[in-house]
C-alpha cells in the first residue's frame, strides 16, 4: 500500500457535448443502473448494508451528521475496485489536489 497525489485542474480543456456522446458511444464497459436509482426504488445490493459494533456505527452517524466544513474529514465509500481517498485540498493555485490510497478495496 502506498499513498498516491494527483491534482485536477479546473481551468483545463474540457470536453464539448459531442466528443462526451462520442466516448460514451465508442466505450466497450458496459453501464448500469444499479448506482443510479434510489436505493428504495431497486434491491438492496452488496457492501450497502454493513455489520459494525454499535459504538463505532454511533460515532461514524454522529460524525456524519456534522456540517461538511465541521466535520474535518472527508466521507469516502468506495466500492470494489475503486480507491479510498485520504484527503481532498484546494491548492492556492486554485487546483484541486487528492491523496488517495493505491490499493482498491
Amino acid at each position: 500500500m502506498a499513498i498516491q497525489n494527483m491534482t485536477l485542474d479546473p481551468n483545463a480543456q474540457s470536453y464539448t457535448d459531442d466528443q462526451i456522446v462520442g466516448k460514451i458511444n465508442t466505450a466497450t464497459a458496459n453501464i448500469t443502473r444499479a448506482g443510479s436509482v434510489e436505493a428504495a426504488a431497486r434491491p438492496i445490493a452488496d457492501g450497502e448494508v454493513v455489520a459494525a459494533k454499535v459504538a463505532t456505527g454511533v460515532a461514524k452517524a454522529n460524525l456524519d451528521a456534522m456540517a461538511d466544513v465541521a466535520r474535518g474529514y472527508i466521507k469516502t465509500s468506495p466500492t470494489a475496485g475503486q480507491f479510498k481517498a485520504v484527503s481532498i485540498e484546494r491548492l492556492a493555485d486554485g487546483k484541486l489536489n487528492v491523496t488517495y490510497d493505491d490499493v482498491p478495496v
